[in-house]
Protein backbone atom coordinates (compact mmCIF):
# COMPACT_ATOMS: atom_id res chain seq x y z
CA UNK A 1 0.00 0.00 0.00
CA UNK A 2 1.32 3.42 -0.95
CA UNK A 3 1.95 5.66 2.04
CA UNK A 4 1.01 9.34 2.14
CA UNK A 5 4.66 10.18 2.72
CA UNK A 6 5.63 8.47 -0.54
CA UNK A 7 3.12 10.56 -2.51
CA UNK A 8 3.98 13.85 -0.82
CA UNK A 9 7.71 13.20 -0.68
CA UNK A 10 8.26 16.01 -3.19
CA UNK A 11 6.40 18.66 -5.14
CA UNK A 12 3.79 17.41 -7.59
CA UNK A 13 0.91 18.84 -9.62
CA UNK A 14 -2.39 17.13 -10.37
CA UNK A 15 -5.71 17.52 -12.14
CA UNK A 16 -9.15 16.94 -10.65
CA UNK A 17 -11.45 15.18 -13.11
CA UNK A 18 -14.08 12.55 -12.44
CA UNK A 19 -14.09 9.77 -15.08
CA UNK A 20 -17.77 10.41 -15.84
CA UNK A 21 -16.63 13.78 -17.26
CA UNK A 22 -14.51 12.13 -19.95
CA UNK A 23 -15.86 12.49 -23.51
CA UNK A 24 -17.36 9.69 -25.57
CA UNK A 25 -20.58 8.45 -27.18
CA UNK A 26 -22.21 7.17 -23.98
CA UNK A 27 -24.24 9.21 -21.46
CA UNK A 28 -21.23 8.96 -19.12
CA UNK A 29 -17.50 8.93 -19.61
CA UNK A 30 -15.81 5.59 -18.94
CA UNK A 31 -12.49 3.81 -18.41
CA UNK A 32 -11.89 3.17 -22.10
CA UNK A 33 -9.66 4.89 -24.69
CA UNK A 34 -10.48 8.45 -23.61
CA UNK A 35 -9.25 7.68 -20.08
CA UNK A 36 -5.93 6.48 -21.51
CA UNK A 37 -5.68 9.56 -23.73
CA UNK A 38 -6.26 11.71 -20.68
CA UNK A 39 -3.40 9.96 -18.88
CA UNK A 40 -1.24 10.72 -21.91
CA UNK A 41 -2.19 14.39 -21.67
CA UNK A 42 -1.30 14.44 -17.97
CA UNK A 43 2.09 12.93 -18.74
CA UNK A 44 2.77 15.33 -21.61
CA UNK A 45 1.76 18.31 -19.46
CA UNK A 46 4.01 17.31 -16.55
CA UNK A 47 1.26 16.41 -14.10
CA UNK A 48 1.92 13.59 -11.65
CA UNK A 49 -1.51 13.05 -10.09
CA UNK A 50 -5.04 12.36 -11.34
CA UNK A 51 -7.68 13.04 -8.68
CA UNK A 52 -11.20 11.63 -9.04
CA UNK A 53 -14.42 11.73 -7.04
CA UNK A 54 -15.76 8.53 -5.39
CA UNK A 55 -16.13 5.71 -7.93
CA UNK A 56 -19.16 3.92 -6.47
CA UNK A 57 -22.47 3.11 -8.24
CA UNK A 58 -24.73 6.12 -7.94
CA UNK A 59 -28.43 6.66 -7.46
CA UNK A 60 -30.52 8.36 -10.12
CA UNK A 61 -29.17 11.82 -9.25
CA UNK A 62 -25.65 10.74 -10.20
CA UNK A 63 -24.04 11.99 -6.97
CA UNK A 64 -20.83 10.05 -6.25
CA UNK A 65 -21.23 11.01 -2.57
CA UNK A 66 -24.50 9.07 -2.19
CA UNK A 67 -23.63 5.66 -3.60
CA UNK A 68 -25.38 2.30 -3.56
CA UNK A 69 -22.19 0.87 -2.09
CA UNK A 70 -19.00 2.32 -0.64
CA UNK A 71 -17.01 -0.65 -1.98
CA UNK A 72 -18.45 -1.42 -5.43
CA UNK A 73 -17.50 0.33 -8.67
CA UNK A 74 -19.84 2.31 -10.92
CA UNK A 75 -20.98 0.13 -13.87
CA UNK A 76 -21.38 3.29 -15.95
CA UNK A 77 -17.60 3.50 -16.08
CA UNK A 78 -17.17 0.14 -17.82
CA UNK A 79 -15.91 0.58 -21.38
CA UNK A 80 -17.64 -1.56 -24.00
CA UNK A 81 -14.76 -0.87 -26.37
CA UNK A 82 -12.40 -2.70 -24.02
CA UNK A 83 -14.84 -5.61 -23.70
CA UNK A 84 -14.68 -6.00 -27.48
CA UNK A 85 -10.88 -5.82 -27.41
CA UNK A 86 -10.80 -8.56 -24.79
CA UNK A 87 -12.94 -10.80 -27.00
CA UNK A 88 -15.86 -11.08 -24.59
CA UNK A 89 -18.27 -8.86 -26.55
CA UNK A 90 -19.03 -8.62 -30.26
CA UNK A 91 -19.37 -5.08 -31.58
CA UNK A 92 -22.02 -6.37 -33.99
CA UNK A 93 -24.12 -7.75 -31.13
CA UNK A 94 -27.30 -5.66 -30.70
CA UNK A 95 -26.50 -5.61 -26.98
CA UNK A 96 -23.42 -3.49 -27.72
CA UNK A 97 -25.59 -0.39 -28.02
CA UNK A 98 -26.92 -0.70 -24.46
CA UNK A 99 -24.33 -0.43 -21.64
CA UNK A 100 -26.35 -2.65 -19.32
CA UNK A 101 -27.09 -5.35 -21.90
CA UNK A 102 -23.48 -5.19 -23.05
CA UNK A 103 -22.30 -6.33 -19.61
CA UNK A 104 -24.80 -9.20 -19.73
CA UNK A 105 -23.52 -10.22 -23.16
CA UNK A 106 -19.91 -9.88 -22.00
CA UNK A 107 -20.67 -12.20 -19.08
CA UNK A 108 -21.92 -14.84 -21.52
CA UNK A 109 -18.93 -14.24 -23.77
CA UNK A 110 -16.53 -14.63 -20.88
CA UNK A 111 -18.10 -17.87 -19.73
CA UNK A 112 -17.76 -19.35 -23.23
CA UNK A 113 -14.49 -17.82 -24.45
CA UNK A 114 -12.29 -16.80 -21.50
CA UNK A 115 -8.96 -18.59 -21.25
CA UNK A 116 -7.59 -20.26 -18.15
CA UNK A 117 -5.65 -17.21 -16.94
CA UNK A 118 -8.71 -14.98 -17.28
CA UNK A 119 -10.90 -17.44 -15.38
CA UNK A 120 -8.29 -17.66 -12.65
CA UNK A 121 -8.24 -13.85 -12.48
CA UNK A 122 -12.01 -13.86 -11.97
CA UNK A 123 -11.74 -16.46 -9.21
CA UNK A 124 -9.10 -14.38 -7.42
CA UNK A 125 -11.32 -11.29 -7.64
CA UNK A 126 -14.28 -13.17 -6.16
CA UNK A 127 -12.17 -14.47 -3.30
CA UNK A 128 -10.50 -11.15 -2.50
CA UNK A 129 -13.77 -9.18 -2.69
CA UNK A 130 -16.04 -11.63 -0.86
CA UNK A 131 -16.24 -9.51 2.30
CA UNK A 132 -18.32 -6.90 0.44
CA UNK A 133 -19.23 -8.35 -2.96
CA UNK A 134 -21.74 -10.97 -1.83
CA UNK A 135 -23.89 -8.49 0.10
CA UNK A 136 -23.68 -5.96 -2.72
CA UNK A 137 -24.63 -8.44 -5.45
CA UNK A 138 -27.62 -9.66 -3.44
CA UNK A 139 -28.66 -6.08 -2.61
CA UNK A 140 -28.42 -4.90 -6.20
CA UNK A 141 -30.26 -7.94 -7.57
CA UNK A 142 -33.10 -7.32 -5.13
CA UNK A 143 -33.17 -3.61 -5.88
CA UNK A 144 -33.39 -4.35 -9.62
CA UNK A 145 -36.15 -6.89 -9.00
CA UNK A 146 -38.10 -4.22 -7.09
CA UNK A 147 -37.73 -1.60 -9.87
CA UNK A 148 -35.19 0.46 -7.95
CA UNK A 149 -37.17 0.87 -4.76
CA UNK A 150 -35.03 1.48 -1.63
CA UNK A 151 -34.54 -1.51 0.64
CA UNK A 152 -36.88 -0.24 3.37
CA UNK A 153 -39.76 -0.64 0.88
CA UNK A 154 -39.07 -4.31 0.14
CA UNK A 155 -41.12 -7.16 1.64
CA UNK A 156 -40.33 -7.54 5.33
CA UNK A 157 -38.35 -10.77 5.02
CA UNK A 158 -36.04 -9.26 2.39
CA UNK A 159 -35.89 -5.91 4.14
CA UNK A 160 -34.88 -7.51 7.43
CA UNK A 161 -32.66 -10.19 5.87
CA UNK A 162 -34.62 -13.16 7.20
CA UNK A 163 -32.50 -16.26 6.41
CA UNK A 164 -35.32 -18.14 4.67
CA UNK A 165 -36.23 -15.14 2.55
CA UNK A 166 -32.61 -14.59 1.47
CA UNK A 167 -32.13 -18.28 0.66
CA UNK A 168 -35.15 -18.11 -1.62
CA UNK A 169 -33.85 -14.94 -3.27
CA UNK A 170 -30.46 -16.51 -3.93
CA UNK A 171 -32.17 -19.39 -5.75
CA UNK A 172 -34.60 -17.25 -7.72
CA UNK A 173 -32.16 -14.46 -8.61
CA UNK A 174 -29.03 -16.59 -8.95
CA UNK A 175 -28.32 -15.59 -12.56
CA UNK A 176 -28.79 -11.88 -11.81
CA UNK A 177 -26.51 -12.13 -8.77
CA UNK A 178 -23.81 -13.79 -10.85
CA UNK A 179 -24.06 -11.07 -13.53
CA UNK A 180 -23.66 -8.37 -10.89
CA UNK A 181 -20.57 -10.11 -9.52
CA UNK A 182 -19.17 -10.29 -13.03
CA UNK A 183 -19.96 -6.63 -13.73
CA UNK A 184 -17.92 -5.70 -10.67
CA UNK A 185 -15.08 -7.84 -12.03
CA UNK A 186 -15.23 -5.86 -15.27
CA UNK A 187 -14.97 -2.58 -13.38
CA UNK A 188 -12.15 -3.95 -11.21
CA UNK A 189 -10.18 -5.21 -14.22
CA UNK A 190 -10.57 -2.00 -16.22
CA UNK A 191 -9.64 0.18 -13.26
CA UNK A 192 -6.61 -1.97 -12.41
CA UNK A 193 -5.31 -1.81 -15.99
CA UNK A 194 -5.85 1.97 -16.16
CA UNK A 195 -4.06 2.47 -12.86
CA UNK A 196 -1.13 0.35 -14.06
CA UNK A 197 -0.96 2.38 -17.28
CA UNK A 198 -1.01 5.64 -15.31
CA UNK A 199 1.55 4.52 -12.71
CA UNK A 200 3.93 3.36 -15.44
CA UNK A 201 3.82 6.91 -16.80
CA UNK A 202 4.44 8.56 -13.46
CA UNK A 203 0.78 9.37 -12.76
CA UNK A 204 -0.57 8.56 -9.29
CA UNK A 205 -4.30 8.06 -8.76
CA UNK A 206 -5.93 10.10 -6.00
CA UNK A 207 -9.36 8.89 -4.83
CA UNK A 208 -12.09 10.18 -2.56
CA UNK A 209 -13.57 8.47 0.51
CA UNK A 210 -16.89 9.94 1.73
CA UNK A 211 -17.20 9.84 5.51
CA UNK A 212 -20.88 8.82 5.43
CA UNK A 213 -22.86 6.12 3.64
CA UNK A 214 -26.09 6.49 1.68
CA UNK A 215 -29.13 5.13 3.51
CA UNK A 216 -30.19 3.18 0.42
CA UNK A 217 -26.97 1.20 0.15
CA UNK A 218 -25.78 -2.35 0.47
CA UNK A 219 -23.81 -1.55 3.61
CA UNK A 220 -26.74 -0.07 5.55
CA UNK A 221 -29.08 -2.88 4.45
CA UNK A 222 -26.60 -5.64 5.27
CA UNK A 223 -25.05 -4.17 8.43
CA UNK A 224 -27.83 -2.25 10.16
CA UNK A 225 -26.19 -2.79 13.54
CA UNK A 226 -23.57 -0.17 12.64
CA UNK A 227 -26.07 2.60 11.86
CA UNK A 228 -28.46 4.76 13.89
CA UNK A 229 -31.73 3.14 12.75
CA UNK A 230 -34.91 2.22 14.59
CA UNK A 231 -36.49 -1.25 14.75
CA UNK A 232 -38.12 -0.68 11.35
CA UNK A 233 -34.83 0.28 9.71
CA UNK A 234 -35.62 4.00 9.54
CA UNK A 235 -32.94 6.59 10.41
CA UNK A 236 -33.09 8.09 13.89
CA UNK A 237 -30.49 10.76 13.26
CA UNK A 238 -28.92 11.92 10.02
CA UNK A 239 -25.76 13.71 8.96
CA UNK A 240 -25.26 17.23 7.69
CA UNK A 241 -23.60 20.50 8.61
CA UNK A 242 -24.76 23.68 10.35
CA UNK A 243 -25.22 26.95 8.44
CA UNK A 244 -22.06 27.63 6.42
CA UNK A 245 -20.56 29.21 3.32
CA UNK A 246 -22.83 27.14 1.07
CA UNK A 247 -26.20 27.36 2.90
CA UNK A 248 -27.75 29.78 5.40
CA UNK A 249 -29.80 26.96 6.96
CA UNK A 250 -27.09 24.32 6.85
CA UNK A 251 -27.27 21.10 4.89
CA UNK A 252 -29.29 17.94 5.58
CA UNK A 253 -27.33 15.23 3.80
CA UNK A 254 -29.72 12.49 4.88
CA UNK A 255 -27.06 9.86 5.58
CA UNK A 256 -27.70 7.80 8.71
CA UNK A 257 -25.18 8.35 11.47
CA UNK A 258 -22.93 5.58 12.66
CA UNK A 259 -23.28 3.74 15.92
CA UNK A 260 -19.73 4.51 16.81
CA UNK A 261 -19.86 2.57 20.07
CA UNK A 262 -20.75 -0.61 18.17
CA UNK A 263 -18.03 0.02 15.59
CA UNK A 264 -15.42 0.63 18.25
CA UNK A 265 -16.56 -2.48 20.09
CA UNK A 266 -15.81 -4.52 16.94
CA UNK A 267 -12.35 -3.03 16.64
CA UNK A 268 -13.54 -0.78 13.78
CA UNK A 269 -13.57 -3.86 11.54
CA UNK A 270 -16.03 -2.14 9.15
CA UNK A 271 -13.67 0.80 8.63
CA UNK A 272 -10.56 -1.36 8.32
CA UNK A 273 -12.20 -3.32 5.50
CA UNK A 274 -13.48 -0.19 3.78
CA UNK A 275 -10.23 1.77 3.87
CA UNK A 276 -8.28 -1.35 2.96
CA UNK A 277 -10.43 -1.95 -0.13
CA UNK A 278 -10.01 1.62 -1.36
CA UNK A 279 -6.28 1.70 -0.65
CA UNK A 280 -5.90 -1.14 -3.16
CA UNK A 281 -7.44 1.11 -5.83
CA UNK A 282 -5.62 4.38 -5.18
CA UNK A 283 -2.19 5.75 -4.39
CA UNK A 284 -3.73 8.47 -2.21
CA UNK A 285 -7.24 9.17 -0.89
CA UNK A 286 -9.04 12.28 0.26
CA UNK A 287 -11.24 11.55 3.27
CA UNK A 288 -14.28 13.75 2.95
CA UNK A 289 -15.59 15.84 5.89
CA UNK A 290 -12.65 14.99 8.13
CA UNK A 291 -13.97 17.17 10.95
CA UNK A 292 -16.76 14.61 11.43
CA UNK A 293 -14.23 12.18 12.91
CA UNK A 294 -13.64 14.56 15.82
CA UNK A 295 -17.25 15.73 16.23
CA UNK A 296 -20.21 15.41 13.88
CA UNK A 297 -23.39 17.42 13.35
CA UNK A 298 -26.31 15.25 14.44
CA UNK A 299 -29.77 16.11 13.12
CA UNK A 300 -33.00 14.40 14.15
CA UNK A 301 -34.36 12.59 11.10
CA UNK A 302 -37.66 14.51 11.30
CA UNK A 303 -36.05 17.96 11.75
CA UNK A 304 -37.03 20.35 8.92
CA UNK A 305 -33.54 21.87 8.51
CA UNK A 306 -29.98 21.27 9.65
CA UNK A 307 -30.22 24.27 11.98
CA UNK A 308 -31.81 22.06 14.67
CA UNK A 309 -28.74 19.81 14.93
CA UNK A 310 -26.02 19.52 17.57
CA UNK A 311 -22.34 18.57 17.79
CA UNK A 312 -21.55 15.08 19.09
CA UNK A 313 -18.07 13.73 19.85
CA UNK A 314 -16.70 11.00 17.56
CA UNK A 315 -13.93 8.45 18.31
CA UNK A 316 -11.64 9.60 15.51
CA UNK A 317 -8.49 9.18 17.57
CA UNK A 318 -9.28 5.53 18.35
CA UNK A 319 -10.30 4.90 14.73
CA UNK A 320 -7.12 6.26 13.16
CA UNK A 321 -4.98 4.55 15.77
CA UNK A 322 -6.62 1.25 14.78
CA UNK A 323 -6.20 1.94 11.06
CA UNK A 324 -2.52 2.69 11.59
CA UNK A 325 -2.07 -0.52 13.55
CA UNK A 326 -3.77 -2.69 10.92
CA UNK A 327 -3.01 -0.92 7.61
CA UNK A 328 0.33 0.71 8.30
CA UNK A 329 1.75 3.70 10.17
CA UNK A 330 1.29 6.18 7.33
CA UNK A 331 -2.14 5.70 5.79
CA UNK A 332 -2.38 7.44 2.38
CA UNK A 333 -5.09 9.89 3.42
CA UNK A 334 -5.61 13.61 2.84
CA UNK A 335 -7.97 15.29 5.30
CA UNK A 336 -10.73 17.41 3.77
CA UNK A 337 -10.51 19.95 6.58
CA UNK A 338 -12.67 22.71 5.11
CA UNK A 339 -15.43 24.53 6.94
CA UNK A 340 -15.64 25.04 10.70
CA UNK A 341 -12.33 23.58 11.88
CA UNK A 342 -11.69 23.70 15.61
CA UNK A 343 -8.31 23.33 17.37
CA UNK A 344 -9.40 19.80 18.30
CA UNK A 345 -9.95 18.86 14.63
CA UNK A 346 -6.60 20.37 13.67
CA UNK A 347 -4.88 18.47 16.49
CA UNK A 348 -6.41 15.19 15.27
CA UNK A 349 -5.17 15.79 11.74
CA UNK A 350 -1.68 16.72 12.86
CA UNK A 351 -1.47 13.79 15.29
CA UNK A 352 -1.66 11.37 12.37
CA UNK A 353 0.27 13.48 9.88
CA UNK A 354 -2.58 13.79 7.39
CA UNK A 355 -2.11 16.59 4.84
CA UNK A 356 -4.87 19.20 4.90
CA UNK A 357 -6.51 21.15 2.08
CA UNK A 358 -6.16 24.79 1.05
CA UNK A 359 -8.67 26.19 -1.46
CA UNK A 360 -7.61 29.49 -3.01
CA UNK A 361 -11.17 30.59 -3.75
CA UNK A 362 -11.69 30.79 0.04
CA UNK A 363 -8.60 32.92 0.61
CA UNK A 364 -9.57 36.44 -0.32
CA UNK A 365 -11.86 37.76 2.41
CA UNK A 366 -9.50 40.64 3.19
CA UNK A 367 -8.02 39.10 6.35
CA UNK A 368 -4.22 38.69 6.18
CA UNK A 369 -4.41 35.69 8.53
CA UNK A 370 -6.87 33.78 6.32
CA UNK A 371 -5.48 30.20 6.40
CA UNK A 372 -6.14 29.68 2.69
CA UNK A 373 -3.86 32.52 1.58
CA UNK A 374 -0.70 31.15 -0.03
CA UNK A 375 1.62 32.73 2.54
CA UNK A 376 -0.19 30.67 5.21
CA UNK A 377 0.26 27.29 3.50
CA UNK A 378 2.44 24.46 4.81
CA UNK A 379 4.42 21.79 2.98
CA UNK A 380 2.30 18.90 4.25
CA UNK A 381 -0.77 20.02 2.38
CA UNK A 382 -2.73 20.01 -0.87
CA UNK A 383 -3.62 23.33 -2.49
CA UNK A 384 -6.52 23.71 -4.93
CA UNK A 385 -7.67 26.61 -7.03
CA UNK A 386 -11.17 25.18 -6.43
CA UNK A 387 -12.88 21.83 -5.96
CA UNK A 388 -15.85 19.99 -7.45
CA UNK A 389 -18.11 21.90 -5.02
CA UNK A 390 -16.87 25.32 -6.14
CA UNK A 391 -17.50 27.44 -9.18
CA UNK A 392 -14.79 27.31 -11.81
CA UNK A 393 -12.05 29.80 -10.96
CA UNK A 394 -12.97 32.00 -13.91
CA UNK A 395 -16.65 31.87 -12.93
CA UNK A 396 -15.77 32.62 -9.32
CA UNK A 397 -13.60 35.62 -10.22
CA UNK A 398 -16.11 37.04 -12.68
CA UNK A 399 -18.81 36.75 -10.01
CA UNK A 400 -16.91 38.82 -7.42
CA UNK A 401 -17.79 42.49 -6.89
CA UNK A 402 -15.23 44.90 -8.25
CA UNK A 403 -13.62 45.46 -4.85
CA UNK A 404 -13.29 41.69 -4.47
CA UNK A 405 -11.59 41.35 -7.85
CA UNK A 406 -9.30 44.23 -6.90
CA UNK A 407 -8.32 42.46 -3.65
CA UNK A 408 -7.43 39.31 -5.56
CA UNK A 409 -5.38 41.22 -8.13
CA UNK A 410 -3.60 43.21 -5.43
CA UNK A 411 -2.61 40.13 -3.45
CA UNK A 412 -1.40 38.39 -6.61
CA UNK A 413 0.69 41.40 -7.62
CA UNK A 414 -1.64 42.92 -10.21
CA UNK A 415 -0.92 40.23 -12.83
CA UNK A 416 -1.35 41.03 -16.50
CA UNK A 417 -2.50 37.52 -17.38
CA UNK A 418 -6.27 36.93 -17.51
CA UNK A 419 -7.93 34.70 -14.96
CA UNK A 420 -7.63 31.90 -14.06
CA UNK A 421 -3.90 31.84 -14.87
CA UNK A 422 -2.80 34.01 -11.93
CA UNK A 423 -4.67 31.71 -9.54
CA UNK A 424 -3.14 28.65 -11.21
CA UNK A 425 0.32 30.17 -10.83
CA UNK A 426 -0.38 30.89 -7.18
CA UNK A 427 -1.39 27.27 -6.56
CA UNK A 428 1.68 25.93 -8.34
CA UNK A 429 3.96 28.36 -6.48
CA UNK A 430 2.57 27.36 -3.06
CA UNK A 431 4.86 25.52 -0.65
CA UNK A 432 2.20 22.79 -0.40
CA UNK A 433 3.74 19.67 -1.89
CA UNK A 434 0.69 18.84 -4.01
CA UNK A 435 -1.19 21.39 -6.13
CA UNK A 436 -4.42 20.22 -7.81
CA UNK A 437 -6.28 22.07 -10.57
CA UNK A 438 -9.79 21.16 -11.74
CA UNK A 439 -9.65 20.50 -15.48
CA UNK A 440 -12.15 23.33 -15.95
CA UNK A 441 -9.47 25.73 -14.72
CA UNK A 442 -6.78 24.25 -16.96
CA UNK A 443 -9.17 24.88 -19.88
CA UNK A 444 -10.15 28.37 -18.63
CA UNK A 445 -13.85 27.53 -18.55
CA UNK A 446 -16.56 29.72 -17.02
CA UNK A 447 -19.41 29.19 -14.58
CA UNK A 448 -21.48 27.13 -17.03
CA UNK A 449 -18.98 24.30 -16.57
CA UNK A 450 -19.43 23.83 -12.85
CA UNK A 451 -19.65 20.20 -11.59
CA UNK A 452 -21.78 20.63 -8.46
CA UNK A 453 -23.73 23.24 -6.53
CA UNK A 454 -24.00 22.15 -2.87
CA UNK A 455 -27.47 22.45 -1.43
CA UNK A 456 -29.13 21.82 -4.80
CA UNK A 457 -30.38 18.51 -6.19
CA UNK A 458 -30.80 19.09 -9.93
CA UNK A 459 -28.36 19.48 -12.79
CA UNK A 460 -25.27 18.35 -10.89
CA UNK A 461 -22.56 15.76 -11.68
CA UNK A 462 -23.21 15.87 -15.44
CA UNK A 463 -20.35 17.99 -16.74
CA UNK A 464 -18.24 16.55 -19.54
CA UNK A 465 -15.48 18.00 -21.68
CA UNK A 466 -14.63 17.65 -25.37
CA UNK A 467 -11.12 17.17 -26.74
CA UNK A 468 -11.47 20.12 -29.11
CA UNK A 469 -11.68 22.40 -26.07
CA UNK A 470 -7.95 21.85 -25.48
CA UNK A 471 -5.80 24.58 -27.03
CA UNK A 472 -2.93 23.21 -29.12
CA UNK A 473 -0.45 24.49 -26.56
CA UNK A 474 -2.36 23.22 -23.48
CA UNK A 475 0.19 20.54 -22.58
CA UNK A 476 3.27 22.64 -23.31
CA UNK A 477 1.94 25.65 -21.42
CA UNK A 478 1.17 23.58 -18.33
CA UNK A 479 4.51 21.76 -18.52
CA UNK A 480 6.31 25.12 -18.59
CA UNK A 481 4.49 26.30 -15.47
CA UNK A 482 4.86 22.99 -13.65
CA UNK A 483 8.59 23.02 -14.39
CA UNK A 484 8.87 26.69 -13.43
CA UNK A 485 7.46 25.97 -9.97
CA UNK A 486 9.42 22.78 -9.39
CA UNK A 487 6.64 20.22 -9.75
CA UNK A 488 7.83 18.14 -12.71
CA UNK A 489 7.72 14.37 -11.99
CA UNK A 490 11.01 12.62 -11.32
CA UNK A 491 10.87 10.95 -14.74
CA UNK A 492 9.92 14.23 -16.45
Amino acid sequence: MTEAGEVLDRRRAGVLLHPTSLPGPDPSGNLGPDAYWFVNFLQDAGFGVWQTLPLGPTHEDGSPYQCLSVNAGDPRLISRTLLVQWGWLDAADPAFGDPRLACVAACAGFMSRANGAERAEYDVFLAESADWLEDYALFQALRDAHDGKPWNQWPRGQRDRAPKALSRVRRELGDAIERIRFTQFLFHRQWRLLRTYANERGILLFGDLPIFVSYDSAEVWAQREYFALDEHGCPVTIAGVPPDYFSATGQRWGNPHYRWDRMEGDGFRWWVQRVGTQSKRFDLMRIDHFRGFEAYWEIAADAPTAMEGRWVQAPGDALFRTLQKTLGPRIPLVAEDLGLITPQVEALRQRYGFPGMKVLQFAFDGAPDNPYLPHRHEENGVVYTGTHDNNTSLGWFDGLPEDGRHAVREYLGHPSEPMPWPLIRSALASVARLAVLPLQDVLCLGADHRMNRPGTTHGNWRWRFAWDWFPQDAASRMRHLIRLYGRVPANG
